[in-house]
């Protein structure tokens, strides 16, 4: 008995568009760039920072960022003033459109992710809710 086809299809050649460049997943502050390069001058076998989420706080995730000596397979690269952060394949959606900063005060010293996806965080702002 022979197999039915549910459709055909055709192929065209068409001319090529020229690719519209879209905006990065992660976009970094002066103060943030200038930050991750001293953290990298640190450790010399790292190539990158790697930014992912983890479940833990009150509110249910939370950044984590580290090392990279290597890209892993599914990871989203952003490039911005000679520094690489490769953004874990779990948070590549809870990240788009994010805006990485570094902040010191008297009390503290950190990385601010400045999230437009975020609903809800918890009262001392480590852990957030999409």
């Amino acid at each position: 008995m022979a197999s039915r086809t549910a459709a055909t299809a055709t192929v065209r050649a068409v001319k090529r568009r020229s690719l519209i460049p879209t905006k990065a997943a992660l976009t970094l502050t002066n103060n943030a760039v200038k930050q991750v390069q001293t953290l990298l001058s640190r450790q010399p076998e790292a190539i990158g920072l790697r930014i992912g989420v983890r479940q833990r706080g009150c509110n249910g995730l939370s950044y984590t960022l580290d090392y990279a000596n290597k890209k892993e397979k599914f990871d989203e690269e952003v490039h911005q003033d000679g520094v690489k952060i490769y953004i874990d394949k779990k948070a590549q959606l809870s990240i788009l459109g994010t805006e990485m900063d570094f902040q010191e005060s008297k009390l503290a010293s950190e990385f601010v992710f400045n999230n437009p996806n975020i609903t809800g965080t918890c009262g001392c702002g480590e852990s957030f809710s999409l």
